[in-house]
C-alpha cells in the first residue's frame, strides 16, 4: 500500500508548554520529523545550513517568495522565516511525518495553500496546544520572571487572539495535566496515521 506522510501542523501560545509536550512526542514516535525552515537571521554557533535552518539572505529569500515558493511565511524579531513547499511535499511523497511548530498566521497560509494542492490538502492535520484558561497561561508566564508588565500584556493579548482562532484547527490539547496533556497529544499523532486521506492507490480492488 502506498502512502503519503502527514503535515502536523502544531500551533501555541507562548508559555503553553507546547515545546515540552512535542518533546515528549517526538521520543514516543521517533520518526517525527521538524521541517527545515528558511531564516534570514545569521547562524549562531554550532548550526549547520541545512539542518537547523537553510539560512538566506534577504535578497535570496525575497527572491525564493516573489517565486511562490514558500508553503508559509512570517516575519519575527527583524528577521524572515518561511517553510519551503518542496521541503514539504519532497517529505510527503517519501511517506515521512512532517512536523511544522508555527503560529496561527503560518496555519493560515497552509490552509490556504491546501485549497489549490490536494496533496497538502490531503496531508496537513492541524493542533492547536492551548492552557486551560488565560488566567492559568497568565500565571504560567509571570513565572517565568522574563517579561516585564507591558511585555506581559502583549504575549497574552497574542494569546488571546491566537487561541480565538482554535477553529482553523482540527484538534485542541489542552495542557493543564502534563502527562495527561501528552498522551492526548500522541493519541491524535498516532490516530493521524490511520486516516484514508493520504492513501494513494485504490484498496480491495
Amino acid at each position: 500500500m502506498k502512502k503519503n506522510g502527514n503535515l502536523i501542523v502544531i500551533s501555541g501560545p507562548s508559555g503553553v508548554g507546547k515545546s515540552t509536550l512535542v518533546k515528549l512526542a517526538m521520543a514516543e514516535l521517533p520518526d517525527l520529523r521538524f521541517s527545515v525552515s528558511c531564516t534570514t537571521r545569521q547562524p549562531r554557533a554550532g548550526e549547520v545550513d541545512g539542518q537547523a535552518y537553510y539560512f538566506l539572505s534577504e535578497e535570496e529569500f525575497s527572491e525564493r517568495l516573489r517565486q511562490g515558493e514558500f508553503l508559509e511565511h512570517a516575519g519575527v524579531f527583524k528577521h524572515r522565516y518561511g517553510t519551503l513547499k518542496s521541503e514539504v511535499l519532497n517529505r510527503i511523497t517519501r511517506g515521512e511525518e512532517v512536523l511544522l511548530d508555527i503560529d496561527v498566521q503560518g496555519a493560515r497560509q497552509i490552509r490556504q495553500a491546501a485549497e489549490s494542492d490536494p496533496v497538502i490538502r490531503n496531508a496537513a492535520v492541524f493542533i492547536l496546544i492551548a492552557p486551560p484558561s488565560l488566567a492559568s497561561l497568565r500565571e504560567r508566564l509571570s513565572g517565568r520572571n522574563t517579561e516585564n508588565a507591558e511585555q506581559l500584556a502583549l504575549r497574552l493579548a497574542g494569546a488571546k487572539n491566537e487561541l480565538s482562532s482554535f477553529r482553523i484547527y482540527d484538534y485542541i490539547v489542552f495542557n493543564d495535566e502534563l502527562e495527561k496533556a501528552a498522551a492526548e497529544l500522541i493519541t491524535v499523532l498516532k490516530s493521524i496515521r490511520l486516516r484514508t486521506a493520504n492513501i494513494r492507490e485504490e484498496l480491495f480492488q
